[in-house]
């Protein structure tokens, strides 16, 4: 090969690249333009949706602000047509009584007016009375120069002797006048006290009934009674231990029968039953849970009854706890009278009485509400429940008049207001009335108590429970610190105290219970 054909081949070759230089160039540049092209497009159509997007969130945000915007309106139209109803009753009242202040006004004129004329008339009448008395004055001086003449007596020897024979007939007379005062007196007083208290009982209208000692469970069907007893009679124990009555389940069709002295306990046994037989679930687990429920639903509902007992009567004031053993009167029984009837009954008594005597009515009914407040006090005292009613009605800031009145119903202490023997006497007359108390009843029930706290006196014992109208009682004692043969030796001691210290009639069976638990809890 020549040099010309290297030169030639070598020329040709840079040809070819400069030419495939140009026209990769040329496609290079087609190709970015082509792609700047769809690049436009596409930014064209990306903002064409954003403008689409943008344009309806303006349309909702506009909708939503304008719906917000009529509920605005709407609640402000509502609340100022409510401003403006208030304001028209207002206004309408304000004018009643602008009409009632005029009226008033009215029949002040109208009073003063008359009264200027009556004044007018005693002013005459003092002055036809003062010359009245001129004339007699001058009549008299003329009888008694004419006397001195006919007796040869001086008006002052004549007036001596007239002032003894007058002292002589006054003296008589009066003696005979206190006398017939005082007897007029004594009948006025017994026939305006007995007019006062026979008004007061007739105005008076209260409920009269009488606790006993046994309530009345009703079932849907005897197959209940089954699951009430439980296996080998567990239920049932179980909830006798929980509640501290007995459980009678006897022939009675769709009965069952609660016996117990203490009503709070019978409330609990017979709503704690009501809601095992609705559950369904009835074991002694579920049983213990249930009294504890309803146990905290008493509570509650002793605290609701003081409530709604100081609403009706209108008494206002009263502290928590006052209101709490207010309550609690409704489970407890004076001489077979329930403690709250009688306290109410007491009270209206009271506010009727002191209104027909013209003292303060709401002051003597707070008295009659509170005066039996020392037999609920839940701790023991050894004061008598007058004089404990007293230091409570004390600690709590009542009037010293109602203290007073607390304290003396019962003669512990002096009277020192007119309230007091106000409320001794509606207090008597509450009580007095045919078929008010049962004194057997009250004496039972102290009887019972006596027993039951006699047996927790004894170490080891945890609850106990008088049943059977006395004549048992069932003693719970912890398993932990009281062994079996200890039981048998516990129910021999309570059984010897109960004959030394205690008078009852028949005899009484003492059951110690001792019961082993072991609870385990799988996680």
């Amino acid at each position: 090969m020549n040099k010309i054909d290297f030169w030639v081949m070598l020329l040709s070759d840079m040809l070819s690249i400069a030419v495939g230089i140009y026209i990769g160039r040329k496609l290079l540049s087609r190709l970015f333009a082509q792609r700047e092209k769809d690049a436009e497009v596409r930014s064209a159509e990306i903002i064409k949706n954003a403008e689409l997007t943008a344009e309806n969130i303006k349309k909702d945000r506009i909708l939503e602000a304008r719906e917000k915007y009529l509920k605005l309106k709407a609640e402000f139209e509502e609340d100022t047509n409510r401003k403006k109803n208030i304001l028209i009753t207002n206004e309408n009242k304000l004018k009643q009584r602008e009409q009632q202040l005029q009226q008033q006004a009215d029949q002040s004129k109208r009073k003063e007016a008359e009264l200027d004329q009556q004044k007018a008339k005693l002013d005459q009448q003092q002055e036809s009375i003062g010359k009245r008395r001129e004339e007699a004055e001058r009549m008299r001086q003329q009888q008694v120069e004419a006397l001195e003449k006919i007796a040869n007596l001086t008006a002052e020897q004549a007036r001596e002797q007239l002032v003894d024979a007058l002292k002589a007939e006054a003296d008589s007379r009066a003696s005979s006048y206190i006398k017939s005062v005082v007897e007029e007196a004594k009948l006025t007083a017994t026939k305006e006290a007995k007019k006062v208290v026979i008004e007061t009982i007739q105005r008076t209208a209260t409920e009269h009934a009488i606790e006993n000692c046994v309530s009345v469970f009703n079932i849907e069907s005897d197959d209940i009674k089954g699951k009430v007893i439980g296996r080998e009679g567990r239920n049932i124990r179980a909830l006798e231990a929980a509640t501290g009555v007995e459980i009678i389940v006897d022939d009675t069709p769709e009965a069952i029968i609660i016996s117990g002295f203490d009503p709070v306990r019978r409330e609990i046994a017979r709503l704690s039953l009501h809601r095992l037989v609705q559950d369904g679930r009835i074991h002694p687990a579920r049983i213990e849970e249930i009294v504890a429920k309803t146990r905290k639903n008493i509570e509650d509902e002793i605290v609701e009854i003081g409530e709604r007992t100081v609403i009706d009567l209108g008494i206002h004031g009263l502290h928590p706890e006052l209101i709490k053993m207010i309550g609690r009167m409704r489970f407890r029984s004076s001489y077979g009278q329930n403690l709250l009837q009688h306290s109410r009954e007491v009270a209206k008594l009271c506010a009727t009485m002191a209104a027909e005597l013209g003292l303060n009515a709401k002051l003597a009914k707070r008295a009659g509400l509170l005066h039996d407040i020392g037999k609920v006090w839940p701790e023991e005292a050894e004061l008598p429940h007058a004089v404990l009613g007293m230091e409570l009605a004390k600690k709590y800031k009542e009037h010293p008049e109602v203290c007073n009145a607390i304290g003396a119903h019962h003669d512990e202490i002096e009277m020192t207001t007119l309230i007091s023997p106000i409320v001794q006497v509606c207090d008597a007359v509450s009580g007095s009335r045919p078929g008010a108390r049962r004194e057997m009843m009250e004496s039972y029930i102290r009887r019972l108590k006596e027993l039951e706290e006699l047996a927790m006196n004894f170490q080891g014992v945890t609850k106990c429970y008088a049943i059977q109208a006395g004549r048992e009682l069932r003693v719970m004692v912890d398993a932990e610190n009281v062994s079996d043969e200890k039981a048998n030796t516990l129910s021999f001691d309570i059984s010897q105290k109960i004959e030394k210290e205690m008078q009852y009639p028949g005899q009484i069976k003492i059951t110690v219970i001792r019961e082993m638990r072991s609870v385990a809890y799988a996680k």
